[in-house]
């Protein structure tokens, strides 16, 4: 992935009005037609305004709809923790945003979250070799038990291509009758499917996949190519991130934290700076 720098991001977003432009270039483009009078490239600034106005007298907004509609934090302090989010493998927290951008706590945490809904996950299917897996997040019980039925965790059952790509969503329960309708929404017929010997996964091979299983309770993690490694290294980032950033989540907002971590992992492997990534996803309305 290439680099996006400090000298890069003041060079490129100087002032708040750089940043808008970058906004309305961003979501409408240089060429923009006028919905009205149909003539292309013809909008210019309004001064002092956060709008563009076609020489026809058309007007567009281009924060409407946006995480940056209605705020009152500036364009560039928006900007700025976009660029800490791309910059940061483990995530930000809000208490870094807070000291970052000299605002409150309170409003630190909104603008994270904010910026989190940019990380929503798409409806792409995977195909061909995929693993599926479970992992627990929070805090551990009063037996300080790990893992399946430990008290006060929340479920996430996650799906890894081979080929690189993981989905990951938070659900009520890891019952076949939950995570039955995830694999058929996100992986097609046909594929392969690793997974550990748990219960719950006994009904993949009847719709429509491959079924292979690695035995974890025999302390069997690879055999040949059948293993879950791969969705394993991405719950060992997840956990690792949210310890060790944020240290609690709220099974609330879990959903959040796991679309963001997902996007990181997938972006692992773009050429374009990651940065340039979540600003093209922050220009569209959320």
């Amino acid at each position: 992935m290439k680099k996006y720098t400090r000298k890069d991001f003041e060079r490129d977003y100087p002032t708040n009005e750089a940043c808008l432009h970058s906004i309305f270039l961003n979501r409408y483009g240089k060429r923009y037609a006028c919905p009205s009078c149909k003539k292309r490239g013809k909008f210019h600034r309004i001064a002092g305004r956060k709008r563009y106005d076609c020489q026809c007298g058309f007007s567009v907004h281009p924060l409407a709809g946006t995480i940056f509609h209605k705020s009152d934090t500036s364009l560039k302090d928006w900007f700025w923790a976009i660029f800490l989010f791309a910059s940061s493998r483990n995530g930000v927290a809000a208490k870094e945003l807070e000291r970052q951008l000299g605002m409150t706590y309170k409003c630190a945490w909104r603008m994270g979250q904010q910026i989190r809904l940019l990380f929503e996950q798409n409806n792409i299917k995977f195909y061909g070799e995929v693993e599926a897996d479970e992992t627990y997040v929070g805090g551990k019980g009063k037996h300080n038990k790990r893992g399946r039925g430990a008290e006060h965790k929340t479920p996430v059952f996650g799906i890894a291509s081979r080929k690189g790509n993981v989905k990951a969503r938070v659900v009520e329960n890891v019952k076949s009758k939950t995570i039955m309708p995830i694999i058929q929404q996100s992986v097609r017929k046909q594929s392969i499917i690793f997974t550990d010997e748990f219960k719950s996964y006994n009904r993949v091979g009847s719709n429509g996949y491959s079924h292979e299983t690695i035995q974890h309770g025999i302390k069997e993690y690879v055999r040949g190519k059948i293993h879950t490694n791969t969705i394993e290294g991405f719950w060992s980032q997840l956990k690792r991130s949210l310890d060790g950033t944020h240290h609690a989540v709220s099974p609330k907002y879990l959903q959040r934290y796991v679309d963001e971590f997902v996007y990181r992992w997938n972006q692992r492997l773009v050429s374009r700076p990651m940065f340039s990534s979540i600003l093209g996803r922050a220009v569209m309305p959320v």
